[in-house]
């Protein structure tokens, strides 16, 4: 990866393992928006970033070193080396099953996927919303809490965008006036949220420094907060590469090339354990971009 400043503008070229439209549109985060192919706005960590990629190089508008190595290049990911990652995933399955899976089609098809690090608060509350909903009505719901609540984070290309609201705003937010944002049955589950984080201003720090199980354990205690969005906050935010996230997507995907049959989502989850181990969330995030995009059923 080669990183040069061009008018107050970040060059990275040369960066393999990146493909900015996988990356944003695989499921894992909403605060976003696409302008045209593989160029985006992004609103993360208290930043505004828009990014485009061309054939050769990723270019980060408006973004300083400093800004650049502080926030985005850990909000990217990008001191992993995902290609040891994706060969272990794919010889590792090999040598357990013997044979040569649908993962290894998954990580050369999508193989431009990273896990975003992205911000707890944020995360929490935004697939507490992820219920039940579609990417686009997820993003629209996040864009308007965004909006109402947030503080303003800037302009691109003539557009305003908030930053999402923080947990002391959101505080303020009644349950009816986040069903008004379209939150639904969410809404109590929010507040919820909101109220653990408060009493128990501590829990962040406290579940980075925990095990996957310890940190699936607590946030499923909030009101709401089942396996599948306790994995996905683990994942995303706390830096959990075991958890493995079990959606409707998923569980086709699994029980298609593993099981041939319906499986509950403990047997699931406890095959991924076996086959990769602490890199389970980078294969969730391969086979859950390939069978969506891929319509799979069983």
């Amino acid at each position: 990866m080669k990183i040069t400043v061009e008018d107050n503008n970040i060059i990275m070229e040369e960066a393999s393992s990146f493909d900015i439209e996988q990356i944003l549109e695989c499921g894992q985060c909403f605060h976003y928006e696409k302008l045209k192919d593989k160029d985006y706005v992004v609103v993360a960590r208290r930043h505004l970033l828009h990014i485009e990629q061309t054939e050769d190089k990723v270019i980060f508008y408006d973004t300083d070193k400093k800004t650049f190595d502080t926030v985005w290049k850990p909000y990217f990911d990008l001191d992993c080396d995902y290609a040891k990652i994706k060969k272990w995933l794919v010889q590792n399955e090999h040598s357990i099953l013997k044979k040569d899976g649908v993962l290894k089609e998954a990580v050369t098809a999508y193989s431009g996927i990273r896990i975003l690090n992205q911000d707890f608060f944020e995360t929490l509350i935004s697939f507490i919303i992820s219920q039940n909903k579609q990417i686009p009505h997820i993003k629209q719901i996040v864009n308007t809490l965004s909006v109402k609540y947030g503080d303003p984070a800037g302009e691109v290309c003539g557009n305003t965008y908030h930053h999402f609201p923080t947990l002391e705003q959101l505080c303020k937010v009644s349950e009816n006036e986040l069903r008004l944002c379209k939150t639904g049955f969410r809404a109590p589950y929010i507040v919820a949220a909101c109220e653990k984080l408060v009493q128990d201003a501590e829990l962040e720090e406290r579940l980075k420094k925990a095990s996957s199980k310890e940190v699936l354990d607590e946030l499923m205690q909030i009101k709401g907060v089942g396996s599948k969005v306790a994995s996905c906050v683990a994942l995303f935010s706390l830096s959990k590469c075991d958890a493995f996230p079990v959606d409707v997507w998923i569980q086709r995907i699994m029980e298609k090339i593993y099981f041939d049959r319906e499986a509950q989502k403990s047997e699931i989850i406890s095959l991924a354990l076996e086959l990769y181990g602490s890199y389970g969330g980078y294969a969730q995030q391969y086979l859950f971009y390939y069978a969506r995009e891929n319509r799979v059923k069983i």
